[in-house]
């Protein structure tokens, strides 16, 4: 199974972009969706899940200003991000682990600049 992310791009300091990762065939029992960064220089960090049971964990730097959903027929995870900032810049990665195995996607460039 592969993953698609999708959405990222360049915007200006305070703006918003929505981020999706799509799963090109099934995948059953999803336990978690993710978003990880990596920025220039950094480690990939976790930045949000969402599990089963629509529990959401947030990076502290993201809390208040991104928000994650699911749909779980279609095996999809968005990433909505508002109030954008220049250290939001990195290579967004969408992670799904389920009972067979952790599956990535390959990464959506983020650009906060003026």
């Amino acid at each position: 199974v592969q993953l698609q992310a999708s959405g990222g791009g360049l915007v200006q300091p305070g703006g918003s972009l929505r981020l999706s990762c799509a799963a090109s065939g099934r995948i059953f029992s999803v336990q978690s969706r993710s978003w990880y960064r990596q920025a220039p220089g950094n480690q990939r960090e976790l930045v949000t899940r969402i599990v089963g049971g629509g529990i959401t964990d947030y990076a502290d730097s993201v809390k208040g200003r991104f928000t994650v959903s699911r749909d779980n027929a279609k095996n999809t995870v968005d990433l909505q991000m508002n109030s954008l900032k220049p250290e939001d810049t990195a290579v967004y990665y969408c992670n799904f682990v389920a009972p067979r195995g952790s599956s990535w996607g390959q990464g959506t460039l983020v650009t906060v600049s003026s």
